[in-house]
C-alpha cells in the first residue's frame, strides 16, 4: 500500500460515517482518493471535504475497483454483502460490524492494544464493539503489568450507539415529555428520555444479551487470553453520544493503587481525570468530542483486596468508532 491511499466510506451518511469524514481532514490521513458511498437513497446528496464538494454515490459491484482501503460503517448485514467483492477488488475492508469480529481469520484491534495484528488480515480488519474499546484501552495497560484474572462491567450506553436516528428520537422525546406529551418510541423499543433500560440487543440462551456477550468474547480476543473471565451488564441511558462504564478489575494479588493511577495516566488513548476534593471524574459531557478516553475515581474494591475499580467515558462515535478504524487504517498506511 502506497503513502497516498484511495479510500471508500461505506455508509458514508450514519453518524459514524460523518465522523470518519471529519477524521481523515482532522488527522491529515494521506488520501490520495475519497469515495463516498451509501445506499441508493443517499445517492446524489453533496458533502463538503476540505475544499471540495462530493457527492454520495450509491454502493454497487464496481464501487471498490482503484480503492485501496474501505471503511464499512452501514450495518452487518451490508458488510456481509459487500465484503467479498471488497476483497477480490484488492482492497483491505475495516468493518466497523459485528459481522466478522469473531472469525478466526479476522484480527480484531483496538491500535493501542494488538497493533501488530493487522498484518495477520486476508483483506478484513474488525474495528470492536464500542463499550469493548473503551474498557479495554483503559485497563489493558494494567492487564500488561498484572495480569487480569476477572472484570464485572456495567455500562451506561448513549443513544448513538443506536445510531443518528435514535440521538435525534431522545431529543424530540425530552421535548415532548416535557411539553407534557407521551411520547411513542421509533427507533428503540421503549422511549429513553428521561429513562434508561437494559440494552435492547437480541437475548442470549444464557441470559445475556448480545451487547454484553460481545465484550466477554471480544475483550478475551482482544487480549489474547481465553482465561480472563468477565461479565458485563449494559444499560441505554439517557446520553447522547458518551458511552460510562463502571469497571470492577480482580488479580491475583494486590493492585497498589497508586501504581494502578500512574499507569493510567502514562497509558496511550487514556486521559486520567481525578479531583478528588471536588468530586468530580469523567462525564460523558465531557468526553464527547474528545479522542481520548477519560478515566478516574480509582479506587479499593473494600469487598476484595485484589481487586481495584475505576470509572471510564468515552465518546461512542469517536473511539468507539470512528476514530478506531482511522487508526487501524492509519497502521496499513505506516507499515508500508
Amino acid at each position: 500500500m502506497s503513502n497516498q491511499v484511495r479510500v471508500a466510506i461505506l455508509g458514508a451518511t450514519g453518524a459514524v460515517g460523518t465522523e470518519l469524514i471529519n477524521l481523515l481532514i482532522e488527522r491529515k490521513f494521506p488520501l490520495k482518493d475519497l469515495k463516498l458511498l451509501a445506499s441508493p437513497r443517499s445517492a446524489g446528496k453533496k458533502v463538503t471535504f476540505q475544499d471540495q464538494t462530493l457527492e454520495i454515490e450509491a454502493v454497487d459491484d464496481n464501487s471498490f475497483d482503484d480503492v485501496d482501503i474501505v471503511l464499512a460503517s452501514a450495518g452487518g448485514s451490508t458488510s456481509k454483502q459487500w465484503a467479498e467483492k471488497i476483497v477480490a477488488a484488492g482492497a483491505v475492508m475495516i468493518d466497523n460490524s459485528s459481522a466478522f469480529r469473531m472469525n478466526p481469520d479476522v484480527p480484531l484491534v483496538v491500535p493501542e492494544i494488538n497493533p501488530n495484528d493487522v498484518h495477520n488480515h486476508k483483506g478484513i480488519i474488525a474495528n470492536p464493539n464500542c463499550t469493548t474499546i473503551l474498557m479495554g484501552v483503559a485497563i489493558y495497560p494494567l492487564h500488561q503489568i498484572q495480569p487480569i484474572k476477572r472484570v464485572v462491567v456495567s455500562t451506561y450506553q448513549s443513544a448513538s450507539g443506536a445510531g443518528a436516528r435514535a440521538m435525534e428520537e431522545v431529543k424530540t422525546q425530552s421535548e415532548a415529555i416535557l411539553k407534557g406529551e407521551n411520547p411513542q418510541p421509533e427507533i428503540l423499543p421503549y422511549p429513553l428520555a428521561f429513562n434508561l433500560f437494559p440494552h435492547n440487543s437480541p437475548l442470549m440462551d444464557n441470559g445475556y444479551c448480545e451487547e454484553e456477550m460481545k465484550m466477554v468474547n471480544e475483550t478475551r480476543k482482544i487480549f489474547g487470553d481465553d482465561d480472563i473471565r468477565i461479565t458485563a451488564t449494559c444499560v441505554r441511558v439517557p446520553v447522547l453520544r458518551a458511552h460510562s462504564e463502571a469497571v470492577n478489575i480482580e488479580f491475583a494479588q494486590p493492585f497498589p493503587l497508586n501504581k494502578a493511577r500512574d499507569i493510567i495516566a502514562q497509558a496511550p488513548g487514556v486521559k486520567l481525570v481525578e479531583d478528588w476534593q471536588n468530586n468530580y471524574f469523567p462525564m460523558p459531557m465531557d468526553a464527547t468530542g474528545k479522542d481520548e478516553v477519560l478515566v478516574g475515581r480509582i479506587r479499593q474494591d473494600l469487598s476484595n483486596p485484589n481487586s481495584i475499580e475505576l470509572w471510564l467515558c468515552g465518546d461512542q462515535i469517536r473511539k468507539g468508532a470512528a476514530l478506531n478504524a482511522v487508526q487501524i487504517a492509519e497502521l496499513l498506511v505506516h507499515d508500508n
